[in-house]
């Protein structure tokens, strides 16, 4: 908004500007013709008993403009055109200046203005050098304006004007008027916007702090304008009763942790009188399927509200563990590229994750290779498998929970369908992300699969 109002207050300025400028050009021009007209108008009437110049300029109005002069320097009867080189011509001036001469009953078909170096004119040079004018530093020399005529006898009666530049003082007094409305205009509009964002940015890093399951330091004192503040305190009860939910729900998963967990313990207890070894075996296995179960949903409910803090750890130290876990029970696990980057982690869930995908290459791909790369403000950990993927169609629909294909990922391979969906809310708590895709022949994208690549994704920062 800010940004908006200075561009519109640019905008609006320039062309006040530009207004500003042609109108302080007119009246220049317009007091250099009258000057030069009144000064031409004088000595042609003197010397003809022509018209007077009081025809032109009231009494009392006669312009008054430029640097004072000797009156014979001012107008000369010269007899010839006093034009040389180097001249630059004025039309404008001349325009102006034939129009007013000819309204005075005056012949203005022979008519010259220009402006010259008042050193380099004949008439006004030594007088210029030897009075000079006294400047401020860098001023620029004042312009001398020449305007002749030629009269009936063949004559020239030139007039000549020394007169100020009048550019650097119009921009000056343009860019100090356009710096004090900007100060003005747009340090008031940026009071004003501070005092609306602030409480805003506040709320907005509360808001992301609660998303990120990070527990707040308190509750925001409502501050700002009147709607800002009604924000707030909508945002407080809305925290408050997610909040509340929240712990009802771990109550509610701690209850149900130990009120199953007891049971199937005893269970498994009981199970130890049963003579026959098979029958055994498979009820163990089943009270084992059961807690896995139960292990896993309590994880995936309880992971996006962590009670363990952030702690910087070296992920290449906790990858290489955890690799190394699988490779002690003579798994298959390759670990290949993996650079050194400490970062704040929640060790023990990000374990969890690894744990999940790795064993998800081993089950339905034989293998796993895992590699752990730098990629700009990212440690990107990638684990192949050489198992027969996913159809395309179908990976989305794999990251919910329960969710298992019919054919390659059935029942038969164990597992609830919930390892994936633990691993991309472990990724989400870190503000990271997990990715799958098949890994094709080639690279071509309609290549037969070769594999699947799960990509995890956590920010450095």
């Amino acid at each position: 908004m800010l940004l908006a109002i200075a561009l519109a207050l640019l905008v609006a300025q320039g062309l006040s500007a530009a207004l500003m400028w042609r109108m302080q050009q007119e009246r220049h021009l317009a007091g250099l013709v009258n000057y030069t007209a009144f000064s031409l108008l004088g000595r042609n009437a003197r010397a003809h008993a022509g018209p007077s110049p009081s025809a032109a300029f009231p009494p009392g109005d006669a312009p008054e403009i430029g640097f004072r002069m000797p009156r014979p320097l001012r107008v000369q009867e010269e007899a010839r055109a006093p034009q040389q080189a180097g001249d630059r011509r004025r039309p404008e001036i001349e325009h102006a200046l034939h129009e007013v001469l000819e309204a005075q009953g005056v012949d203005a078909a022979r008519l010259f203005v220009a402006e010259r170096d008042p050193a380099r004119d004949p008439v006004i040079s030594a007088w210029f050098a030897r009075r000079g004018f006294i400047r401020p530093p860098g001023a620029p020399r004042p312009q001398l304006i020449i305007a002749a005529i030629e009269r009936s006898d063949g004559t020239w009666l030139t007039a000549r004007l020394l007169a100020p530049r009048t550019e650097r003082g119009v921009v000056l007094s343009l860019v100090l008027q356009t710096l004090l409305i900007y100060l003005v205009l747009v340090g008031t509009v940026a009071l004003i916007l501070r005092r609306i964002t602030r409480p805003l940015g506040a709320l907005t890093q509360q808001v992301q702090a609660f998303a990120r399951s990070r527990a707040p330091a308190g509750q925001l004192e409502p501050e700002g304008p009147v709607d800002i503040q009604r924000l707030i305190v909508a945002h407080n009860a809305m925290e408050r009763r997610v909040g509340a939910l929240l712990d009802e729900k771990d109550v509610m998963l701690g209850a149900i942790g130990h009120d199953l967990k007891t049971p199937l313990a005893a269970l498994r207890v009981r199970i130890e009188a049963v003579d026959d070894d098979v029958e055994r075996g498979r009820m163990a296995a089943g009270i084992e399927d059961i807690n896995r179960s139960l292990d896993d949903i309590l994880s995936l409910a309880r992971v996006g509200r962590p009670s363990d803090p952030l702690e910087p750890t070296e992920l290449s130290a906790l990858v290489a563990d955890v690799i190394g876990e699988y490779e002690d029970m003579g798994e298959d696990v390759t670990l290949a590229d993996a650079e050194r980057m400490v970062m704040p982690l929640r060790a023990t869930w990000l374990r969890r994750a690894l744990r999940n995908l790795v064993s998800n290459a081993l089950r339905y791909g034989t293998r796993a290779y895992v590699t752990l790369q730098r990629e700009g403000r990212e440690a990107v950990l990638r684990v192949d498998d050489e198992g027969p993927g996913i159809p395309d169609s179908e990976i989305a629909r794999m990251m919910e929970p329960f969710t298992r294909l019919e054919a390659s990922r059935n029942s038969a391979t164990g597992g609830t369908g919930l390892g994936l969906t633990l691993a991309r809310a472990i990724a989400d708590q870190h503000g990271g992300s997990l990715h799958l895709a098949n890994r094709r022949a080639n690279g071509d994208a309609g290549g037969e699969i070769k594999g699947l690549t799960a990509t995890l994704r956590l920010p450095l920062d």
